[in-house]
């Protein structure tokens, strides 16, 4: 049977989506050209395989090995190759142009937005949002808009060498994040990412980095840990079932609630109640 490749949608907003891709292709498999609609960071989980293409000082070809990043330009062609084995399996995390190239402005890119590399090897500062994406695939917590904001924003400080952001946030923007963090203690429901800095009138990624700098976690956590707590108090001041404890405090379902309990408080919910 020739190669094939089976892509699978994990999550999606405007202007960004994160899937599943596994390739079957092999050396028997001549490889043909493509072309990024956008652009793309694909995170390599398993398989080995040659990655050829143009970046701004010309042609290039890289092996992409598990834990490198490949990098994609929107419209550049591209070829994907397995001359030395079958198969391999990558998160992709794709972006339109347009939201794109804002992520690019706010991470510090000025002139034509561009990766100026294909790859980018297993380095220790990508270690932690590899680990994170991979853990995501076998249904562990992960924010999938928070991390694709992370990792295409350190994939162009990495491949384009930006300096790393460490400048003190304006008081507008901190006036304004506290706002909704207050927000979120009087309700910790369901809010993605994009509507919280919306309300907040920034972009994601900068309330991101202003969120995180101010409270020292992401906007995910925050919000989980809250639920959390409500959650604890609940259960220790009311005799409503655990099912319902959960839904009251945003949880979809008693699996997930469970494993989020047991990962903040070392037990589950029912000894929490028993012994606290």
């Amino acid at each position: 049977m020739p190669g094939s490749t089976t892509t699978k949608r994990l999550a999606e907003g405007p202007g960004w989506t994160v899937s599943d891709v596994i390739c079957t292709s092999g050396p028997q498999d001549r490889p043909f050209e493509e072309r990024h609609s956008g652009f793309s960071v694909a995170v390599v989980v398993c398989g080995t395989f040659q990655y050829q293409g143009a970046v701004s000082s010309g042609p290039a070809r890289e092996l992409m090995t598990p834990g490198s990043l490949l990098l994609g330009n929107a419209g550049r062609a591209f070829e994907c190759g397995h001359e030395h084995g079958e198969g391999d399996r990558c998160i992709s995390f794709g972006y339109s142009p347009e939201y794109f190239e804002g992520l690019a402005a706010d991470a510090g890119l000025k002139g034509r937005v561009a990766f100026r590399a294909l790859r980018l090897p297993p380095l220790r500062a990508l270690s932690a949002l590899v680990a994170k994406a991979q853990a995501g695939l076998i249904g562990c917590e992960v924010d999938w808009e928070e991390l694709s904001l992370r990792i295409a924003a350190q994939a162009l400080q990495l491949a384009n060498d930006l300096p790393q952001q460490h400048r003190i946030h304006d008081l507008v923007s901190e006036a304004r994040v506290t706002k909704i963090v207050r927000k979120i203690e009087r309700y910790a429901g369901e809010s993605d990412l994009r509507s919280l800095a919306r309300e907040a009138r920034l972009s994601p990624y900068h309330f991101l980095r202003v969120f995180e700098h101010l409270t020292s976690t992401t906007p995910h956590q925050y919000i989980l840990r809250s639920r959390l707590r409500v959650a604890a108090l609940q259960l220790l001041s009311t005799r409503h079932k655990v099912l319902d404890v959960a839904l009251d405090c945003g949880f979809r379902d008693i699996s997930n609630f469970n494993r989020a309990f047991r990962a903040e408080f070392g037990t589950t919910p029912l000894k929490y109640r028993k012994t606290a």
